[in-house]
């Protein structure tokens, strides 16, 4: 009884939850076509018309369709789980609202209904979207500078505008640094002095070198982490989390077992073939594509901190140098080896391994004891461990 009240209560929530976002990308489309629909229009029509000066109408008209692809923004954060998207969204739908309002077109009554009733909506879902939006000091330092360029520009070309043809408001000065920096340069402000010049190309330098920058350090890591799922491959940010985990070498008969055993959580694996990397990611686990043998995918995945490493590739050679390269780098890692060929079970223990394993020794000889009457697999088990050790 309780079970079923708590999954009803689940689809509740996710009813509640689905219906917000709709809300808000309906919202989002809503703004964008009525922006587009009322862009140049001066004529304001609907009880608020009185009210509502000619300025204010034809600012609505055009920055309704920025407002809506804000809002698109925002509902795309929102399927993510993200607070910041939430915070977003609760302010822009007011702003939607009030442009429908101010817009006063057939269109914009539908804008202005579904603004009022989408907040209320997203509202009482404030508990789903929990999700922190994780920037890096590097990321925020962009953003900072971006900013700052502009702040740079845009006041300084106001407190200048003597220097300047053209530039009268601090809306002038802000135009104008706008395309200055992002280098369209449409030549209808213009420095009049040698001075101005000189302020000018520093505004040029700065803004190229913020854009350039926040470009590289914001979309960097989204175009990383998407080539990253797309070849089964870990992000850095990824590898940077990883502590106390389990490193699985190779894959071969052996890993699904000693995957089903471990988990997917804390349990990193190498492979060397792409396909076999996604296959293994789209299970859950986390994967790099290497060679395992190689120094430069165990320090990525911090070998330094793993709890325990497993070489199992099917390949003794290749196991005994996975063995040889990861004691290197890590002495007192716990290194646990299967054999393929039982020979070489003193070779792989030589190389550094702690436990050393033939599964092939160890089935056949559980399957004598099981016919000898053995009915005691787990002690079997203890004391070939033993020997294996």
């Amino acid at each position: 009884m309780a079970s079923a009240e708590g999954d009803e209560k689940s689809r509740s929530g996710l009813l509640r939850t689905r219906a917000a976002i709709g809300f808000v990308t309906l919202v989002a489309i809503l703004s964008i076509i009525t922006g587009i629909v009322n862009i140049g229009s001066t004529e304001v029509s609907g009880p608020l018309a009185p009210f509502i000066p000619e300025f204010v109408a034809r600012t609505a008209g055009f920055t309704g369709t920025m407002t809506g692809f804000l809002m698109l923004l925002g509902s795309y954060g929102l399927r993510r789980g993200y607070r910041s998207a939430w915070y977003l969204t609760i302010v822009l739908l007011p702003v939607t609202a009030l442009q429908g309002l101010a817009q006063s077109s057939v269109l914009s009554f539908p804008l202005v209904a579904l603004s009022v009733l989408a907040l209320p909506t997203v509202l009482s879902n404030r508990g789903v979207f929990t999700r922190s939006l994780d920037l890096t000091l590097a990321q925020l330092a962009s953003l900072a500078a971006v900013v700052a360029a502009q702040v740079y520009g845009t006041v300084g070309t106001y407190a200048l505008r003597d220097e300047f043809e053209e530039v009268n408001t601090i809306l002038d000065a802000f135009y104008f640094t706008l395309v200055t920096a992002s280098t369209v340069g449409y030549g209808d402000m213009t420095a009049g002095s040698q001075f101005g010049r000189l302020f000018s190309m520093s505004v040029l330098l700065l803004g190229v070198a913020s854009f350039g920058v926040a470009l590289g350090t914001l979309l960097g890591p989204i175009i990383e982490a998407r080539l990253a799922n797309a070849l089964g491959n870990m992000s850095d940010k990824q590898l940077d989390l990883l502590d106390d985990h389990y490193i699985v070498a190779g894959y071969g008969d052996l890993t699904e077992p000693i995957l089903e055993e471990l988990g997917a959580d804390r349990t990193v694996v190498i492979v060397s073939d792409p396909e076999r990397a996604k296959q293994l990611r789209d299970h859950g686990y986390e994967v790099i594509t290497a060679d395992p043998s190689d120094e430069e995918p165990l320090e990525r995945l911090h070998i330094e901190r793993a709890r325990a490493l497993f070489a199992a590739t099917n390949n003794d050679a290749m196991d005994a140098m996975t063995v040889l390269t990861a004691r290197e780098l890590n002495p007192t890692l716990r290194i646990v080896a299967a054999a393929t060929d039982r020979q070489n079970t003193r070779k792989l223990r030589r190389a550094g391994a702690d436990v050393v394993l033939s599964p092939a020794v160890l089935g056949g000889r559980l399957l004598v004891r099981s016919a000898r009457g053995d009915d005691d697999p787990e002690r079997a088990i203890e004391e070939l461990l033993d020997r294996g050790s």
